[in-house]
C-alpha cells in the first residue's frame, strides 16, 4: 500500500489485505469480523480488538477516509 501524500509504502498481511478488500466490497466492520474470525480460527474478540486497532492506524497515515470502513450493523 502507498501513502502518496508521504510516499511511504505500508506492507500488509494476509489479514490486512483480506480486510481491505472487504472494505472495497461494502462489507460492514461485524461481516468483516466475522468472516476474518471464522477464516483464521481466531476469537471473535481479538479479531474485533485488531481491526479497529488496524483501522485507526490507516486512518492515521491517512490511508483510510472516516466514512469507512462501514458502519457495525
Amino acid at each position: 500500500m502507498l501513502d502518496i501524500r508521504q510516499g511511504q509504502m505500508f506492507n500488509l498481511n494476509l489479514v490486512g489485505s483480506r480486510i481491505l478488500e472487504l472494505l472495497e466490497t461494502g462489507a460492514t466492520r461485524s461481516a468483516i469480523v466475522d468472516e476474518i474470525s471464522q477464516k483464521f480460527d481466531v476469537s471473535r474478540d481479538v479479531v474485533k480488538s485488531d481491526f479497529e486497532e488496524f483501522i485507526e492506524s490507516l486512518k492515521q497515515h491517512y490511508l483510510l477516509e472516516d466514512s469507512e470502513p462501514n458502519s457495525q450493523h
